[in-house]
């Protein structure tokens, strides 16, 4: 049976030069969606980008999905240069909407068939994603598996004033999955939402038109409740699931095992995780990310 650890990572301003400051909105981090205004920016050091592969490491997924990168040249820097030996033969990225100019991408062991992005998705006078969905057929060992990566509107500005911009998002990811899929098929057809969507379950998100879909398993509700976040909100030390590995049941009841939720990254103020951390992790700076890398293994 083909098998292969899929993740998803957050992995904070993946840049070449450049990283938000502190206390900076990054939706006016641009002075007009194409001219950087520098004064909002600090040089990324090392041993950020460091931190960022020891993550991925740890992680050590066959196919990671990926969200804030600068562009594909910089993913492809940033494997030679931090990934080397991990056999990520495959990398993919296409650039989309964000002003701030962060994408999604896709790192792979096995080849990639088919890329397609819906950047272009409008919903009035505004496009559906602010970034993208990226959807990826990989072939594992004779296998078709799908991707569609995410990163959904982020919460700057209120949960509650930005709900409805991710409930577009959630709606249009999900009418994807059936266009591509067919709506009798969905549940048993190989394919994996996932990304930051930028929200958690309490009963009022703006994600449930995916995570309460009848057709998906949410893998990490397969962990004890206290131990199904993957971010950390240092401002208002929240610790919540905005990270996803969503599939159809059917790959999921093939797919027996636990998810894995790398912390090790994270800042030691995220004194929740009481575990390890990676040599050089700061109280606050320098760390892997203010998110966790989430694994799991599919069963084809």
């Amino acid at each position: 049976m083909p098998k292969a650890t899929v993740a998803t990572f957050n992995c904070e301003n993946l840049f070449a030069r450049f990283k938000f400051n502190a206390n900076v909105d990054p939706a006016k981090a641009t002075k007009d969606g194409f001219t950087v205004d520098m004064a909002k920016f600090d040089i990324l050091k090392p041993v950020d980008k460091k931190l960022t592969a020891q993550a991925i490491r740890k992680a050590d997924a066959d196919i990671i999905a990926l969200q804030e990168v600068d562009n594909l040249e910089v993913l492809r820097r940033f494997r030679s240069d931090f990934l080397k030996n991990m056999r990520y033969s495959q990398a993919m990225l296409v650039d989309g909407n964000d002003p701030r100019h962060i994408d999604v991408a896709v790192l792979s062991r096995f080849p990639i068939a088919h890329v397609r992005s819906y950047q272009h998705l409008r919903s009035g006078n505004s496009m559906v994603f602010s970034r993208d969905c990226l959807e990826v057929d990989i072939q594992v060992d004779g296998q078709r598996l799908t991707l569609f990566v995410n990163h959904f509107k982020s919460m700057i500005g209120g949960r509650a004033q930005t709900s409805a911009k991710r409930r577009k998002q959630a709606e249009a990811v999900r009418r994807i999955v059936e266009d591509r899929f067919g709506t009798a098929d969905t549940g048993s057809a190989p394919w994996v939402v996932c990304g930051d969507f930028n929200d958690y379950i309490d009963g009022h998100e703006g994600i449930s038109a995916l995570t309460g879909w009848d057709q998906v398993e949410n893998v990490l509700d397969r962990l004890p409740a206290a131990d199904r976040w993957t971010h950390f909100y240092e401002g208002g030390r929240e610790y919540r699931q905005l990270d996803y590995l969503l599939m159809p049941k059917g790959l999921a009841s093939a797919s027996p095992g636990t998810p894995v939720v790398v912390r090790n990254g994270l800042c030691t103020k995220a004194d929740r995780y009481a575990g390890p951390r990676f040599d050089g992790v700061g109280k606050s700076i320098p760390a892997a990310s203010d998110h966790c890398p989430l694994a799991f293994q599919i069963n084809l």
